[in-house]
């Protein structure tokens, strides 16, 4: 276990806690890192890129010009994939790009992002996000107050703290998502991770 501050609304040290070695402490495995965020990167893509084959685009149902006698290539219709405006040769069809991987290593890619983390210095816990009404105004404070209002942040918030989520949602350069939503993706791509200290011990929960 290790020590790690705790800050207030207003960036002062209010208290510390302790981080569990196993989640927020161990070496980062960087090539499992990439893996997971490959494989999330890849789940998310639509896949619905068409184009249209020789069989798909409208004409050509004539052979252009007889077999032999002309001196020119033999043809049998206008929509091959080697006359202007004809189909593509080998293009891209709807298909799946998911990809699966090991749940460990997606807990591992998530240990060694947090870990990583708080050997960087870019781990901020508060006491608490609470916020009584929305209030983007007091949501811009706050990232001031922490010194990290130029950063890109991403702020982890309890799933039903709906006030939090909205008080945060159209700040540039901030991304706030729900606790069970974190991915290897959303927590490394950012400059600062701000969440409570219950949902860091949410996280040591889910990934011990």
């Amino acid at each position: 276990m290790s020590k790690y501050a705790i800050k207030n609304a207003e960036g002062a040290q209010v208290a510390e806690t302790e981080l569990a070695d196993g989640v927020f402490g161990i070496e980062p495995n960087i090539p499992c890192i990439h893996q997971v965020v490959t494989c999330q990167d890849a789940c998310l893509r639509q896949g619905t890129h068409s184009v249209k084959n020789r069989h798909e685009v409208s004409g050509g149902g004539v052979k252009p010009y007889r077999q032999k006698g002309t001196g020119r290539a033999r043809q049998g219709s206008i929509r091959a994939g080697q006359w202007t405006g004809g189909g593509v040769i080998f293009g891209p069809t709807p298909r799946s790009h998911a990809k699966r991987i090991n749940n460990k290593m997606v807990k591992l890619a998530m240990r060694s992002v947090l870990s990583g983390k708080v050997a960087d210095q870019e781990l901020v816990l508060v006491d608490a996000l609470s916020f009584e009404t929305p209030s983007t105004k007091q949501a811009k404070a706050l990232l001031v107050a922490l010194g990290i209002a130029e950063k890109r942040v991403t702020i982890v918030v309890p799933d039903d703290d709906v006030n939090t989520y909205l008080s945060f949602r159209n700040l540039e350069k901030v991304n706030v998502i729900g606790a069970s939503e974190a991915t290897t993706r959303s927590l490394i791509d950012n400059g600062a991770l701000v969440m409570s200290a219950d949902v860091a011990k949410q996280f040591e929960e889910v990934l011990a």
